[in-house]
């Protein structure tokens, strides 16, 4: 194996550094929950190291065991493995269950990183807030 040395490692991240490393983050970043027993979460274990090493100094990749971590799946409703969430600026922008290839994680992230989708998934919360302001 070759291993270059601007090739970013993705993170292994759990409860007691989340919110520094995801919440408090000051770019995008990309959360996957995965298991070691799960094949999908094995396959996507490489995909994840050509997005990291693809989007490194832009946007972070960190891991999560669902196993180890069972606090932070509750949070954030992580009912299969894997699961990638999108965060920027501490909001979850953006959710994929189940594998996704190179391209298509890329291209999402790119969206939610460059504002093409500036609403978060906790939009209900955002229309309360207009409905107050009326």
């Amino acid at each position: 194996m070759n291993t270059s040395q601007n090739k970013m490692p993705v993170l292994e991240i759990g409860e007691a550094n989340f919110e520094l490393e995801v919440l408090r983050w000051k770019r995008p970043v990309l959360v996957a929950f995965s298991a070691a027993w799960s094949r999908p979460c094995r396959i996507l274990d490489s995909v994840l190291e050509e997005v990291a090493a693809a989007c490194a100094g832009r946007e972070k990749v960190v891991r999560i065991n669902a196993d180890n971590n069972p606090d932070l799946s509750l949070v954030w409703k992580i009912q299969s493995v894997p699961t990638l969430l999108y965060f920027v600026d501490g909001s979850l922008r953006a959710k994929i269950v189940g594998t996704a290839s190179k391209e298509a994680i890329l291209s999402k992230l790119g969206c939610v990183s460059h504002r093409g989708d500036s609403k978060t998934l906790n939009s209900d919360a955002n229309k309360e807030n207009e409905h107050h302001n009326l």
